[in-house]
């Protein structure tokens, strides 16, 4: 299984380290390598988890993130998004509908 991150993504997990790092010194570093350990177990798992909004949900491990991801018919991962869900979930709606 591959598995694809795209800059959505990656913009996300920009934020929330940016967020984390002025919260503490080395709190955004350990964000990230937390929940990008996470993203990288959706190559073993991906798939199982509930889907919401049209998304499989994996909630992060160590963080109130959750990562919003896809499957494609070969059966790779497509990381679509990485969002705080202590947001309102409005917004979280609209994040995830397609551009």
């Amino acid at each position: 299984m591959k598995l694809r991150i795209l800059s959505s993504a990656f913009n996300d997990l920009a934020a929330g380290r940016e967020f984390y790092d002025r919260q503490g010194e080395g709190w955004g570093d350990y964000f990230f390598d937390s929940v990008f350990a996470d993203i990288d177990s959706l190559s073993l798992n991906g798939g199982i988890h509930l889907k919401v909004l049209g998304h499989h949900r994996r909630l992060a491990s160590r963080f109130p993130y959750a990562i919003y991801y896809q499957m494609n018919s070969s059966s790779d991962v497509i990381v679509h998004r990485v969002l705080d869900c202590r947001q309102d979930p409005e917004k979280i709606r609209i994040e995830l509908e397609p551009s």
